[in-house]
Formats: structure tokens, C-alpha cells, sequence
């Protein structure tokens, strides 16, 4: 089975994030650049499914020349080849045109690595943008059937069966290849890197596919969908402390306290 796992870098979402007060922008000096979490429960379900049945595993992501950090990062943990696509326009993309890079790119590596994808996996979201749209829309630019939120994929006789986690519970679908898969977090946790992969994968030269190489002239003008500005949650005032030794008089304060703010 070939699969083609399209990653998305983002900052480290395990960082505190807040806005810059000069420019009102997230300010990510603190968050080193990484692939999305969902990403690379993708990339580390397709490296299982080889491990145990064959085939291979190609990554690929849309950006700036800064994304081969995480692409290196996912040729350390089992991805065979990885591309790049980045051009003038690149860095600022909504997901319709995401998609169409994507869709564009496939049948290019295809030519370039001399093989068809059987799948090809997204993160069912990213964790910056939190769009989950990227999937869905390549599926349908590339008129392939789709599977969101899945858990698991096997091998079938006529394609591959795929697992969907639900609020409810799973639905179990088969499906024909070639297939778009949109992964959820399955039951285990990506691999880490070992030295040995690190080096190599640092050695490594990621190929970067350009607009032109993609047979696309422009990016479709500009993006139907922008991002207009950010906002900080409010924060919430810290509560009331009881500190009264003696029961019935914490409870006597509360009491008060709560028919003072007519809780009661």
C-alpha cells in the first residue's frame, strides 16, 4: 500500500500563546515550528501499516522553505520521501487552496517517485487554524471517495476498511482506492526518532515542487477565506476565598455571598 501524508506545520501548541501588543498578532518567538498533532498520528498509523503489509510512505506540505523542518522530522520517523511545495503565495493560503496545491502535487510525486497513491491521509484538523476543511476538499478536487475521523485502516481485497471514531461510538467503512482519509487520534502515540534516524533524515534533500512545476499559473487570485484579526479570551476574575475556621460560619459567608450576587 503507498500512502501520501499531507503535513501542516504549526508552532507547538503545548506553548502558552499570547497576542503581541504592538502588532496584535500571536506571538510565536517562543513556539518552535512543528507538524500538527493530527499529522503525525497520520503519518505514524500509514508507517504501521507498512511496517506490518508493505509499501511506503511520502509526506508532503504547502508553506515556506521554513516547512522542511518538519517534513526532515517525518522522513526520521519512518516517511520515505518528502516534498515541499512552496512559491510566492505559499505562506498564506485558506484551505480551498491548500487543497488545490495538494491535488496539483499528487499526480506530480506520483510521476517523480514512479508509483500511485493507494491513500492519501490528512489530519482530520490542524492545530492552529482548527479549519478541518483540507480533507474534505481535496477529496472532492480529486473526485476520490473520503473517510473523516478514522482510527484504523486495513487492507481489504478491494481497497482498504477504515475504522471512523463517532460521538456515539465507530462506523466501520470499506472503501475503494484510491481514498482520502481524514485520521482522529487512534490508541496509541507517535514514535520518537531514534539518533540515527535524526542524522540521516538531516542529510536528506527534500525536492520543492513550484507553482509552475504544478501547472498552476497563480493561486486563484485571492483567498475566499481571511483572517480579519485575533482576540484574547477574557480573563475571569479570580473567585471569593472562605477562610473562616469554623463551619458554620464558612457556611453562613457563602450563603451571604451567594444571595448578595441573587444566586439564591
Amino acid at each position: 500500500m503507498e500512502f501520501l501524508v499531507c503535513v501542516k506545520q504549526v508552532p507547538d501548541d503545548s506553548v502558552e500563546i499570547h497576542l503581541n501588543p504592538e502588532t496584535g498578532t500571536p506571538d510565536l518567538s517562543q513556539a518552535d515550528p512543528e507538524a500538527g498533532a493530527f499529522d503525525t498520528y497520520a503519518e505514524e498509523l500509514a508507517v504501521r501499516f507498512i511496517e506490518e503489509n508493505g509499501g511506503s510512505v511520502t509526506v508532503v506540505s504547502a508553506g515556506t522553505d521554513d516547512n522542511k523542518t518538519c517534513l526532515k522530522n517525518s522522513l526520521a520517523v519512518g516517511a520515505g520521501a518528502a516534498y515541499l511545495i512552496a512559491d510566492e503565495g505559499t505562506d498564506c493560503l485558506d484551505s480551498a487552496q491548500v487543497a488545490d496545491l495538494l491535488a496539483a502535487a499528487a499526480p506530480k510525486i506520483e510521476e517523480q517517485e514512479g508509483k500511485k497513491f493507494d491513500v492519501i491521509l490528512c489530519g482530520k484538523e490542524s492545530t492552529d487554524a482548527i479549519g478541518g476543511q483540507v480533507g474534505a476538499l481535496l477529496a472532492e478536487k480529486m473526485n476520490l471517495p473520503l473517510v473523516e475521523n478514522a482510527v484504523e485502516i486495513k487492507s481489504t481485497d478491494s481497497g482498504i476498511s477504515v475504522k471512523q471514531e463517532t460521538d456515539t461510538g465507530f462506523m466501520m467503512y470499506e472503501v475503494s482506492t484510491p481514498a482520502v482519509v481524514t485520521i482522529s487520534k487512534p490508541d496509541y502515540d507517535p514514535r520518537y526518532p531514534t539518533i540515527r534516524s535524526k542524522m540521516a533524515a538531516r542529510k536528506a534533500k527534500i525536492p520543492t515542487l513550484t507553482l509552475s512545476d504544478l501547472g498552476i499559473s497563480d493561486l486563484a487570485s485571492e483567498a475566499a477565506v481571511s483572517s480579519l484579526g485575533f482576540a484574547e479570551p477574557k480573563t475571569r476574575q479570580a473567585g471569593i476565598k472562605i477562610n473562616e475556621s469554623e463551619p458554620e460560619e464558612a457556611v453562613k459567608k457563602a450563603m451571604d455571598q451567594m444571595i448578595a450576587d441573587k444566586a439564591l
